[in-house]
């Protein structure tokens, strides 16, 4: 028998278990211990509303049947080296899992990616910290795993309707995960796992007979006699490679994006969110968040925060907040400035950032009519399907410009972005390329601006003490989502200009994170098996 339990204890039971924990949960099961065969705990969250943090589980308790030894169900990967090919473009988690997907259904995946593999994008990636050098087709946005490798690998999303997030979280769990996915209420992987668990993924892939491309870059679609239909895609070194393809280029594949229109694949401009990104002392947050002098204390993890509010019409919100993090250079190319947050799984770091975004909607950008000039940037038309992705290069661009021409990013102290003034010093950041005191409330477009200022003061007088001096604003967050969106038939998941073509995940504009850019892979893998079934 198996008895479904929900317990609430203090963060030093849940976290160190034990005989603590065993008699708590048989007491609540009404068992006396010895009439357990084990429990599994099934969920875990903290509840710090109230000054006694308590943690919810919600546990399986074992009574006369054996704890089950494998604590999730693994997927069967099938040899599939003579099976018919599919071309998956970008190895992100879109990628990956549609590649692993199309294993499962028995098609053979051929994952072009552009970058390096997880050890060489490594070091590139120090590169952009030491010589401000951005190459431009390996580093924090392009190569193996995407944008998602070298990050806080957040797991959390509301996007279940769509696919299965459970069998996401068991095929992580599979390729090396820590099983605490599986139960915490927001799990996260951690930037320093990440690498390993994306590894065993190509492996996966290449043991089963398909093939996995570095250094590939695919230029141009090949189509049909009749121009009709995507039968393939020619790469930059001029290979030709067959299949039903699926594009999984992320949110930051520019370029892509501007092939595609003049191709004739049907796109739309998509709304998205700019801003900043901000850094507190992590034990400040602690602080603020577990309503506690000591902060944390010895159990807790780095406190979290979210934040929502509306401003001027527009929502203004936390994005991608990393606990005990850092900030990080996520510019794609040569003459732009872009900031971005990642944590390591034990998210211990001196620092806690987050993105502060501000909600921008295609029609904003005729607000930016006087912006554009200044950035030495061509106004884009009303219609142009490419004008928020427009208004971000314009973005990023200044940001390089007031950084001095390298990756060194804009900064400014909370208090004085408020209050409209420059930062005559700047406490120490995680960010390790440098920063520069700058006055973002000034050339950053008052769409931003007024809108941050206002939310952070709401911010403040929320949680006392998070509008501090001792917090850095960083310029500028632009990259939370794909600027574009690639259009595709509902049923078949195809492009609604040209069969065989599957947009799919972030860069498509049909996903939001690791976990619902997975589950888009896999279902576009599913469309795929479909369409050559019914061939």
């Amino acid at each position: 028998m198996i008895k479904n339990i929900r317990i609430r204890v203090t963060p030093e039971v849940a976290f160190v278990g034990g005989r603590a924990l065993e008699e708590t949960v048989a007491e609540a099961a009404g068992l006396r211990s010895g009439e357990m065969t084990g429990f599994r705990i099934r969920r875990r969250s903290i509840d710090a509303r109230q000054r006694n943090i308590v943690v919810d589980l919600t546990i399986d308790v074992y009574v006369e049947e054996p704890l089950p030894q494998e604590e999730f169900e693994k997927v069967t990967y099938p040899d599939v080296s003579d099976r018919p090919q599919v071309v998956v473009i970008g190895a992100g988690p879109a990628g990956l899992f549609a590649a692993l997907r199309l294993i499962e259904l028995r098609l053979r995946p051929v994952v072009l990616e552009r970058g390096q593999d997880v050890h060489t994008r490594k070091k590139d990636i120090a590169r952009i910290s030491r010589e401000h050098v951005v190459d431009a087709e390996s580093n924090f946005g392009f190569g193996e795993g995407g944008a998602g490798a070298f990050s806080d690998g957040k797991l959390f999303t509301r996007s279940k309707k769509r696919g299965s997030v459970e069998k996401i979280l068991r095929v992580f769990c599979q390729m090396g995960a820590n099983p605490d996915i599986l139960r915490d209420a927001h799990p996260h992987l951690g930037t320093d796992r990440l690498p390993a668990i994306i590894e065993q993924m190509r492996l996966q892939i290449i043991c089963c007979g398909g093939e996995v491309r570095f250094g590939t870059r695919v230029d141009t679609l090949l189509f049909s006699a009749d121009h009709k239909a995507v039968v393939g895609v020619v790469t930059a070194a001029g290979t030709e490679v067959l299949g039903p393809v699926i594009l999984a280029t992320g949110h930051s594949a520019r370029d892509v994006y501007r092939y595609l229109l003049s191709a004739g694949v049907s796109l739309e401009a998509k709304g998205i969110a700019m801003g900043v990104r901000v850094e507190h002392p992590s034990a400040l947050i602690d602080r603020i968040q577990y309503h506690s002098r000591e902060g944390r204390g010895a159990w807790l993890p780095a406190a979290e925060y979210s934040f929502l509010t509306r401003q001027g019409g527009r929502g203004v919100y936390s994005f991608c907040m990393c606990p005990g993090g850092v900030i990080v250079p996520a510019a794609t190319a040569a003459g732009q400035v872009v900031v971005n947050g990642m944590s390591p799984a034990a998210r211990g770091g001196r620092w806690s950032n987050s993105g502060m975004v501000v909600e921008t909607l295609p029609d904003d950008v005729t607000a930016f009519q006087d912006f554009f000039p200044l950035c030495e940037a061509e106004m884009p038309a009303a219609d142009d399907p490419l004008r928020v992705m427009a208004l971000q290069e314009a973005v990023e661009h200044m940001a390089w410009v007031q950084g001095g021409s390298r990756q060194t990013a804009p900064a400014q102290r909370m208090t004085d972005f408020v209050n409209g003034r420059l930062s005559a010093t700047l406490p120490d950041v995680s960010y390790t390329p440098g920063t520069i005191a700058s006055p973002i409330h000034f050339w950053l477009p008052a769409f931003f601006t007024t809108r941050l200022q206002g939310a952070f003061k709401q911010f403040g007088k929320r949680s006392r003490g998070f509008l501090s001096a001792d917090a850095v604003v960083l310029a500028p967050e632009t990259r939370t989502s794909a600027p574009v969106r690639i259009l595709r038939q509902p049923e078949t998941l195809q492009s609604a200009a040209y069969p065989g073509l599957y947009p799919c995940g972030e860069g498509a504009g049909y996903a939001g994170g690791i976990v619902s850019a997975a589950i888009d892979g896999e279902r576009c893998a599913e469309a795929v098996a479909q369409r050559l079934a019914q061939a």
